[in-house]
């Protein structure tokens, strides 16, 4: 038996004393056809269960997992405390439609002004456009939700024919994308579009129904045992908005993992450089905002998956606070740390998808209490300078831990233009239990997974 580790309660910690620990993992370094072969190994019986156990010897896991002790209570739900009621925002109903949220959101954005993206009648040479520009373009007539659907449809079927394939969508339905767009294209020339978000494209990440396209968590047989009916109740409250839906989006197979690495469809590669990850588990979702192929797209997040692969290929991810959306019809949806949340290009752009989607289920209501959903009033005097009051905590032993300092050099330059340009205060930090907050992160998501596959694999 090791030594058991005793985590200290939070009341008696004393930070002075807290020192960090670097972790070293013991694993291989692969790729390619080579990664493809290792997991089919792993995958045989007997020897791929003696590979796993050797791994986790050689990292020192089972030690882990049973010599730690937290002396706090679980939560099996996360809690809501209290809160004053914050300046600048504005409530919305979680209980109304979608389209009025949708509305309310976008009183609270900053004015749109054409003249800073259009010149006349001509459309914008490449620039990313954002919901606001497809929304201002087809009022203006200047193009429409079935024309742009061609030009993704020809991207995306251009795809398979990279040099370097570039597996962005698992499941896609040409026919079905157009009979989407026709129909925004007809709301439009009748004058009545159902929201800001009509004509709007966007992805789905493949663990999130969206009907007809079956769900498959990037795996190869989750479709042959759970078969898709309807929308899944975020995707619902998109399509009730007028979104397009282009398709499901690659990831992580059923996102247990946080580089993008997929060795069934293709790994979906970094737009910025192909050669590296996009990070995940949606990898897929990041990867097709950050291309400018869609305006937005919709992943979950349990420990990262929305907001890694957003800040690896440059654009903003959102984690909701649990229990803000509705996670029926998801293949995640009856755990503790799952949320399905927006990526998009601007803050602008994920507000009025979050505001799309959120809402509790009845049962959450019941169970957590939640606070009434607020959006920031990013147009108000207080909200123009807010990023001039934050404090930015850095623990510089973590900041610096990497495995190249071109990671930790850039990361500081941030930090000094955040100080430089906004007035932020960057303060030394320390974060205690790092070890034991991993370990408590997956005990949750690791038996959750399990649990939630086990009928299925045990069936075989």
């Amino acid at each position: 038996m090791g030594k058991k580790r005793v985590m200290v309660p939070a009341k008696e910690l004393d930070l002075s004393t807290v020192k960090y620990e670097k972790e070293t993992i013991q694993a291989p370094h692969l790729t390619g056809s080579i990664l493809k072969l290792f997991v089919r190994i792993i995958e045989i019986p007997i020897i791929g269960s003696l590979i796993i156990s050797f791994m986790k010897k050689e990292n020192n896991m089972v030690e882990m997992l049973q010599n730690t002790e937290i002396p706090e209570k679980p939560m099996f739900k996360p809690e809501f405390p209290p809160q004053e009621a914050e300046p600048s925002v504005v409530i919305v109903d979680e209980e109304g439609k979608p389209t009025d949220r949708v509305e309310s959101a976008l009183k609270c954005l900053p004015h749109y002004d054409p003249a800073s993206c259009w010149s006349g009648d001509t459309l914008p040479s490449f620039r990313y456009w954002k919901i606001r520009d497809f929304a201002y373009a087809y009022r203006s007539k200047l193009v429409t939700p079935s024309k742009i659907a061609e030009q993704i449809i020809t991207l995306v079927e251009g795809c398979k024919y990279h040099k370097a394939p570039t597996p962005l969508l698992i499941s896609f339905d040409a026919e079905d994308i157009r009979k989407q767009a026709a129909a925004s294209t007809q709301r439009f020339k009748e004058g009545n579009p159902l929201s800001i978000l009509d004509g709007i494209f966007m992805a789905i990440k493949d663990d999130i129904d969206c009907y007809p396209h079956p769900t498959k968590g990037a795996s190869t047989w989750m479709h042959e045992v759970r078969s898709v009916e309807k929308d899944a109740v975020s995707v619902s409250r998109l399509r009730s908005c007028g979104v397009i839906l282009i398709g499901k989006a690659n990831m992580h197979e059923f996102g247990m993992g946080t580089t993008g690495n997929n060795p069934n469809y293709g790994t979906t590669r970094n737009p910025y450089a192909h050669e590296r990850y996009t990070g995940g588990s949606s990898s897929g979702p990041a990867a097709i905002v950050a291309s400018g192929l869609c305006s937005a797209a919709l992943g979950t997040d349990g420990g990262g998956s929305i907001r890694i692969p957003s800040s690896l290929c440059g654009v903003v991810g959102l984690k909701t606070t649990y229990g803000r959306t509705n996670m029926g019809g998801s293949l995640c949806g009856s755990g503790t740390v799952e949320i399905a949340g927006p990526i998009a290009s601007t803050v602008e752009d994920v507000i009025l998808v979050y505001a799309a989607i959120l809402g509790s289920s009845p049962e959450d209501r019941i169970s957590l209490k939640p606070s009434p959903p607020c959006l920031p009033i990013l147009s108000s005097l207080e909200n123009v300078n807010i990023l001039g009051s934050l404090q930015l905590g850095k623990y510089t032993e973590w900041f610096n831990d990497v495995h190249s300092t071109d990671i930790s050099d850039v990361c500081e330059d941030v930090l000094n233009l955040l100080s430089k340009s906004h007035g932020c205060k960057t303060i030394e930090i320390v974060i205690p239990e790092l070890h034991e907050m991993r370990i408590a992160h997956l005990v949750s998501i690791g038996s959750e997974s399990i649990r939630s596959l086990n009928p299925d694999i045990e069936d075989g």
